[in-house]
């Protein structure tokens, strides 16, 4: 390095971060890495998620927690926070996508991406302790697969594959993955409250792997430390800066200079970052494809809820997901759940409501069901035991449908906003998440023996669905027409520039992307040249001459 701060400085600490962060430390770079959030340790994390503070990111608000949410004019997005991102407050759930995924057109031409991201994926697998089946059978479990049957899919019914270290409930052993180099473990206890954080210690967490193995080669974390801009320098490098979350006063600007940049903040971080940069003209050759191929995996959340706690169920025990299903070729269909007492998301659910209405349309039918059930829809409705009384149903599609973001400035300040995109309508319900939250619906209440009913969310009932996995927008491509970034997530423009995370990912996947962002990680690191050496990718020019 000469004449620079640091080697690389990357931007988050998710799942592309993080591999970022250890690979490249591994090959002898000074690394930097600035996350927005804090650090947790295990008994940090909020006990249920009414711990707001804790629990909800909101830095205005002194609310430093893991959950974050955004909205745009079509879509709500529910991401992570804190060193180790979206791990986390995930649901420890780590499928690997079908074909369909991989036969997307937007993948560059030239490769077998699903060959060549095979062995990634197997790495990717190792690192976040994969296991396919969680030990726990229990109600859920079984409410899922007759659901799965009644709908006349059963043949389709899986147990999740998670990223968990169960263990001995409970008992504390030296690190069981890494050969004695990573932290200790604890058992898991089934207590339901994965995507609250971890307070005990099994969840497969970015801090347990990827993070806590770069640190010990020397990468550098700086928490709570947002990155406000990056800036080409005229003779080679960036500009990072960056000020103190949340502050409003005292904001300790820093700007440090780095050879290379890695943006891993996230879709919604990275594509915040990037389209700013590029408005400032800090950026001047990021493409116009910049957030096009926005994609939200074509996602719903709906469920089932009971109108009391059914006798000896116990539907809050388990890990977060469990099993699945596909309705059809392209729908997938998961079980989630909260822990006893984290019943805050509950405020976001609501009555099921016909989605093909206008709003005028669904408004009236929810208020009708209320009025003509007037008890039945406030038993419903309250927060109390809602985790316990219910089945939160995530439905994924493969789906080729997008949105665009860009910027607009609203009350004095650029912010990112949405419009339909490419390929089909971004949806704003999924009739197959319906049919799945009634099937799951009916077989709750046969097996809890009290009223059970389909429920939708308030976001869709206003036609906005919910999404816990916004993906795209900086996606891999054959050129700068059609995406922002090259086939080794180098940046169009400005190859010393490197986008990895969920924002780089072209398709809908149709199943939790955490192992597919952590898998394309691992591919585009294993090309860098160890420091010093020769890099032996091909350039940009020499890639566009290809196309």
């Amino acid at each position: 390095m000469s004449g620079f701060d640091h080697d690389v400085v990357i931007v988050g600490s998710g799942f592309g971060a993080s591999v970022a962060a250890l690979r490249l430390a591994a090959k002898g770079y000074g690394v930097h890495l600035y996350e927005a959030g804090r650090r947790f340790a295990d008994a940090d994390f909020a006990k249920t998620s009414w711990d707001v503070r804790r629990y909800l990111w909101a830095p205005a608000l002194g609310c430093f927690g893991v959950q974050r949410i955004h909205k745009l004019p079509h879509v709500m997005v529910l991401a992570g926070a804190g060193v180790g991102g979206g791990s986390l407050n995930y649901a420890n759930t780590l499928y690997e996508p079908g074909a369909a995924f991989f036969a997307d057109r937007q993948w560059p031409d030239g490769a077998d991406w699903r060959g060549e991201l095979a062995p990634h994926y197997a790495t990717a697998k190792r690192m976040l302790g994969v296991v396919e089946h969680s030990p726990h059978e229990g109600p859920v479990e079984r409410i899922m697969a007759d659901a799965a049957n009644d709908l006349g899919v059963g043949d389709t019914f899986r147990r999740a594959p998670v990223g968990v270290w169960f263990g001995r409930p409970g008992e504390t052993v030296p690190d069981p993955f890494f050969g004695g180099d990573g932290p200790e473990r604890t058992g898991c206890t089934l207590c339901g409250n994965c995507m609250v954080g971890c307070r005990v210690g099994a969840k497969n967490t970015l801090v347990k792997n990827y993070l806590a193995l770069a640190e010990r080669l020397g990468a550098v974390i700086e928490p709570l430390r947002t990155v406000t801009e990056v800036r080409a320098l005229p003779t080679g490098g960036f500009a990072v800066t960056s000020v103190r979350t949340g502050a409003r006063v005292r904001r300790d600007r820093r700007t440090v200079t780095a050879e290379q940049v890695v943006v891993g903040a996230g879709t919604w971080g990275s594509q915040q970052l990037l389209h700013r940069m590029k408005h400032s003209g800090a950026l001047p050759g990021l493409s116009d494809a910049l957030g096009r191929l926005t994609r939200t995996n074509s996602e719903a959340l709906d469920g089932a809820v009971a109108v009391s706690v059914p006798d000896g169920l116990g539907l809050a025990q388990g890990v977060a997901i469990t099993t699945s299903f596909h309705i059809d070729e392209r729908t997938h269909v998961e079980n989630v759940r909260y822990g006893p007492g984290s019943n805050l998301m509950g405020a976001l659910a609501t009555g099921l409501v016909p989605g093909d209405r206008r709003l005028g349309g669904r408004l009236a039918a929810l208020a009708g069901g209320a009025l003509r059930h007037p008890v039945t829809a406030l038993r419903l409705g309250s927060l109390r035991r809602w985790s316990e009384r219910g089945i939160i149903a995530l439905v994924m599609q493969t789906a080729d449908n997008s949105l665009t973001l860009s910027l607009r400035r609203r009350f004095g300040r650029l912010s990112l906003t949405s419009a339909q995109g490419e390929g089909e309508p971004n949806p704003s319900h999924l009739p197959g998440a319906h049919r799945a939250a009634e099937a799951i619906a009916a077989r709750l209440e046969q097996a809890g023996g009290v009223r059970a009913e389909a429920r939708g969310s308030w976001p869709e009932v206003f036609g906005i669905p919910m999404t816990a996995h916004f993906l795209g927008g900086v996606v891999v491509s054959a050129s700068p027409e059609q995406g922002v970034v090259d086939a080794y997530h180098r940046v169009w423009g400005h190859p010393g520039l490197h986008v990895v995370d969920g924002s780089a990912v072209p398709a809908n996947p149709g199943v939790n992307p955490s192992l597919t962002i952590t898998a394309m990680a691992e591919r585009a690191m294993s090309h860098w040249p160890h420091r010093g050496e020769a890099d032996t990718r091909p350039s940009q020019a020499e890639l566009l001459s290809r196309a």
